[in-house]
């Protein structure tokens, strides 16, 4: 945090103009090294009520921080969430690709959802300038654009395709279109209803991409144009030692249509005695939401990879996610924001945060108790009492306890190395993982309890008593 000659006088410029002469010059030596931030590793599961940032300096200085650390936390976790969902709604071996680029808040706003969408489960990102700046796998398929853009096998130039394994090359057109008149025999379809302005841009593309042919199969009909156009051309390939690895759908009902597509696939694969063309990847987009991947799970279906857009970069199901950074201690003297609402009233004090294990091996609570306490240990009995029931105690035995926070920042540099991308996504799938099922669900999930110590619970009743 630093504040330049240009920004200070800019902030002279707005402010009133009986602000005192010494406060800008403050500001203009501001310095950070009595800052210190400890926080819940990136990546980590975290609760509602549970402080996963904690900071402490001078009164002013974690003051001007409030709004930047909030604008970085917020959108970052909001999108990571919603891309966890998705993540469990589409099973662990199905492909995810983020694709919102084109409908995210701006340019930062789609590369912070490229990254965070990584984070939170996703498998690769169309967003070019994501993967160049984080290493995030990039994919993409062909455009319904470029396949419009052809009208007729004349246009393909150039036309010739060398084998794989060398040798002379061949009029990839032709070829491509004595084996249309073959697939649509097997499959029973005319020949003259297939596209010829599509099978030129499957022809061009794949002359281009021999190692990576895909296709998009309905930019006119599927099943009369499109997935014969496709066959044809990958069969093609097939001759001269090439594989095709993909198509895409992008209209329709998308489980139904990946199964016919599918049993063609099949179908194509043993007559024409291809092994592997009956694992050709299905690929779809077109609006996905967590209800069309509920849907595919319900319906059946035999999709690869998903591609999502709106729904996840924009995160409709909840626009903004509410992390608020309070005050609770102040010279040493735990101060407190009252409320009526029990969920909106802060925790005073500093606080050390413990994750509690079962025998299984599963968090069952998070609980927050005062730095000066004693740690809880494993094994050990402890008084609790969990936030909503405050009036009540009960007792917890945790197999084992994991003190969550760690100091990422003392004396003006970061002390703790920080993650690669890579790391971050694994122990976010790693932290995910270890939830209870019951917690995991995304449908009426079992709450997941965060409670406080006895010592904290009488700070907060003291407290309380004393500002009524």
């Amino acid at each position: 945090l630093s504040s330049a000659p240009a920004d200070v006088a800019y902030l002279r410029s707005v402010m009133p103009s009986t602000t005192e002469d010494a406060f800008f010059d403050y500001l203009a030596t501001l310095d950070t090294s009595e800052v210190t931030v400890s926080a819940v590793p990136e990546g980590s599961v975290v609760f509602a009520r549970v402080p996963f940032l904690q900071v402490k300096g001078p009164l002013l200085v974690v003051q001007l921080l409030e709004t930047m650390l909030l604008c970085l936390v917020n959108y970052a976790s909001l999108v990571a969430t919603n891309a966890t969902r998705f993540r469990l709604l589409a099973g662990p071996d199905v492909k995810l690709m983020e694709m919102g680029l084109r409908r995210a808040q701006g340019p930062d706003g789609a590369l912070s959802a490229s990254k965070y969408s990584y984070i939170g489960g996703f498998d690769c990102t169309s967003n070019i300038l994501a993967g160049k700046l984080y290493g995030i796998p990039v994919r993409g398929t062909i455009a319904h654009s470029f396949i419009m853009s052809f009208t007729s096998l004349e246009e393909v130039q150039p036309r010739e395709l060398l084998p794989l394994a060398g040798g002379k090359p061949v009029d990839l057109p032709a070829l491509a279109e004595s084996w249309l008149q073959r697939v649509c025999e097997l499959l029973q379809t005319p020949p003259e209803k297939a596209n010829r302005g599509e099978l030129a841009a499957f022809v061009s593309y794949a002359i281009t991409f021999p190692c990576d042919f895909q296709g998009l199969l309905d930019t006119y009909c599927v099943r009369k144009s499109g997935l014969p156009n496709f066959c044809a051309v990958a069969l093609a390939l097939h001759q001269r030692g090439y594989r095709a690895i993909g198509v895409r759908l992008d209209s329709g009902d998308l489980a139904q249509q990946s199964k016919e597509i599918r049993r063609v696939l099949r179908a194509c694969g043993a007559h024409f005695q291809v092994p592997w063309f009956e694992t050709i990847l299905i690929a779809v987009s077109n609006d996905i939401s967590e209800q069309s991947l509920e849907e595919f799970s319900r319906e059946g279906s035999e999709i690869n990879m998903i591609g999502v857009g709106t729904n996840l970069v924009t995160c409709p199901l909840q626009p903004s996610l509410g992390c608020v950074y309070k005050l609770v201690e102040v010279n040493g003297f735990p101060c407190l924001k009252l409320t009526e609402d029990e969920e909106k009233m802060t925790m005073p004090g500093t606080k050390t945060i413990y994750r509690l294990y079962d025998a299984a091996g599963h968090p069952f609570m998070d609980l927050m108790a005062l730095e000066e306490e004693p740690s809880p240990s494993a094994g050990q009995e402890l008084v609790i009492r969990v936030l909503g029931r405050l009036g009540e105690t009960s007792k917890v035995v945790p197999t084992t306890v994991e003190p969550l926070h760690r100091m990422y920042f003392r004396d003006g540099q970061v002390c703790e190395p920080l993650p690669s991308l890579p790391e971050v996504r694994s122990h976010a799938q790693a932290s995910l993982s270890q939830l209870s099922p019951a917690h995991r669900q995304l449908r009426e999930p079992q709450p997941y309890p965060v409670a406080v110590t006895e010592r904290l619970h009488r700070l907060l009743a003291e407290l309380r008593q004393a500002n009524q």
